[in-house]
Parts: C-alpha cells; sequence; structure tokens
C-alpha cells in the first residue's frame, strides 16, 4: 500500500433514488463502462465499486441500488444492500435526476442519513441537459432545503449532465479535497473489485432490460456457469442462464423461432468483446425459477441479498 503523506484515498458511495442516473455517472467519471445502466427502475442491484486512479490519489466510486419502496424481498435486499454501503465511506454524494420531480422519496434518503452521522455530502444534479435554469434552481433549492431540514450541510453542490459528459470533471475536482490521506487500497490497474461473472452476468441483463418489455425485467436473473480462455487466440467461451419467474417470460425471453435470446446474445456479445478485448462466444440458454424474488436461496445464489435473515 502506498505511504505518501500526501496520497489522497478514500470511499465515495453515490446514493439517490431509482434512476437518478448514478451508474452512468460512474462509468462517465471513470471514462469506461463498467456499470449497466438502463431507464428501467433497479437496474443496479450489486455494491460495485470502480476505481479511479492516479499518481496522488485513489478514488472508490460505489454505485448502489436506488433506494426505493420495496415490493418483494429482492427489492428489501436492494434497499439494504445501498444502506449498507454508506458505513465506513467518506463522502455520500447524493444524486438528483433534474427531470424527476424532487420528492419525499428524495426527503427520506436524507432524513436517514442524519442518524447515521453522515460523512462529507456532496449534492449533485444529475440530467441538467433535459431541463431548464429554472428547474435547476427549483430541485436545487428543494433539495438544499431538504438537507438543511436535517441539519446535515452540503460540503459541494454540482450540476452536469452524466449522458452527454457536461460538467463530469468537476465531481472529481470537488471530491479530492474531501478525501483523506490514506493508502491505495486497491492494485494499480484495478477497475473494479467485482469477479469476472458479475460483470458479465450484468452485460447480458442489460441487453435483456432493453429488448423486453412489462415486468420482465424485474423478474429475470443471469447467472455464469462457466468460462473458458484461450490465451493463444485470446478467446472466450461463455455459458450462462438467464432465469425467470414465469413460463410465459420464458417464451418473451426466447422469442419466435429464438429470435429475441438471439438478439440479446448478439447484443451482449459486442460489450464483452469490447471489455475484454478478445473474441467470444456466448452461449446463453433460459430456464424457470419461479418466485425466485421471494426466495432467501435464490436471491443468495444470484449474488443480491445482504443480511438475509
Amino acid at each position: 500500500m502506498c505511504t505518501d503523506a500526501n496520497f489522497k484515498s478514500g470511499f465515495v458511495c453515490l446514493l439517490g433514488r431509482p434512476n437518478a442516473g448514478k451508474s452512468t455517472l460512474i462509468n462517465a467519471i471513470v471514462g469506461e463502462k463498467l456499470l449497466i445502466a438502463s431507464n428501467v427502475a433497479q437496474t443496479t442491484r450489486h455494491r460495485f465499486r470502480a476505481i479511479l486512479d492516479a499518481d496522488n490519489y485513489q478514488m472508490v466510486l460505489v454505485d448502489t441500488p436506488g433506494i426505493h419502496k420495496p415490493k418483494d424481498l429482492l427489492g428489501e435486499q436492494l434497499n439494504a444492500t445501498a444502506n449498507n454501503a454508506i458505513k465506513d465511506v467518506d463522502i455520500i454524494a447524493f444524486v438528483l435526476a433534474a427531470d424527476a420531480q424532487f420528492g419525499r422519496g428524495d426527503e427520506w434518503i436524507i432524513s436517514s442519513l442524519s442518524a447515521k452521522n453522515a460523512p462529507a455530502i456532496m449534492l449533485v444534479l444529475n440530467k441538467c441537459d433535459l431541463v431548464s435554469a429554472t428547474a435547476i434552481d427549483e430541485q436545487l433549492n428543494a433539495a438544499e432545503s431538504a438537507f438543511a431540514n436535517a441539519g446535515i450541510p452540503i460540503a459541494s453542490t454540482l450540476v452536469l449532465s452524466a449522458l452527454t459528459g457536461k460538467h463530469v470533471p468537476s465531481f472529481v475536482q470537488a471530491a479530492l479535497p474531501l478525501l483523506p490521506t490514506g493508502p491505495r487500497w486497491f492494485p494499480q490497474g484495478t477497475s473494479t473489485d467485482q469477479p469476472l461473472e458479475v460483470i458479465i452476468s450484468e452485460f447480458i441483463r442489460e441487453k435483456i432490460l432493453f429488448l423486453t418489455f412489462a415486468e420482465v425485467p424485474h423478474s429475470i436473473a443471469v447467472a455464469v456457469n462457466e468460462i473458458e480462455h484461450e490465451q493463444k487466440t485470446n478467446f472466450y467461451k461463455i455459458y450462462a442462464t438467464i432465469f425467470v419467474e414465469r413460463e410465459s417470460q420464458k417464451g418473451i425471453i426466447l422469442g419466435k423461432g429464438g429470435s429475441n435470446i438471439k438478439l440479446i446474445g448478439t447484443h451482449a456479445r459486442k460489450d464483452l468483446e469490447h471489455f475484454l478485448g478478445a473474441h467470444v462466444f456466448l452461449d446463453l440458454r433460459v430456464k424457470l425459477r419461479k418466485g425466485w424474488r421471494r426466495d432467501v436461496t435464490q436471491i443468495r445464489r444470484f449474488g443480491y441479498g445482504e443480511n438475509i435473515c
């Protein structure tokens, strides 16, 4: 570990409601697609760490599921994942979507921070490209009032667009002074703490979110069964299974004559080849796993559960 007294390091947790753009923002900050993103609520299911390295600092960006009113055991565990991520971080970046009116969900998240002796707070208004200057001011005023009512000071306020990249560099510039002096927590060159199997399964799940509809996206989980890597030719063979809760959903994923699952595989393979820097053969199968979102054992199997009793 680096012991330089001038070296800064720490953990920055991005927190907020679903669809605030937390994952997209992290990808924009690190300049690489590590996390999946979509317009579907609860896209993020893991506590995901992305590492931003420099000569004089290491910033660990912690992505979290959007905090929401849960409808099943999986939803409860996604909230638990987000709440657990707050512990032992140096900065909390509260990410607010400019195009979604500040509401009780935001107030609830902010009020919950006051009971946790919140660390340094960054207020980040994302998606500024979608609204007027007046709307931006209204959102910021509402959020600042909520933090003031909770007795929580704001160390920095940012307005940016993760999608277009507008003002994204200001995030790192604002966070660096708030980081403590510390060691390099991860070896240089490390981009994330997530296993390859998790990244692959998430890339596949993202394509399902884009290519399916209704409640199917919430009902699917992806498990990577096997990864084979031929080093001489730099060729990967990946075998994965898509799990659904109902027989009708299995038909939607497969599509007529297997058309949908072929399309899912084609799109996922392109992302995987870019990420791995290699050619990829991707084998996808679909299986039925009834009611897995309400089953402790299954939630654990897919790696989504935290502190399930």
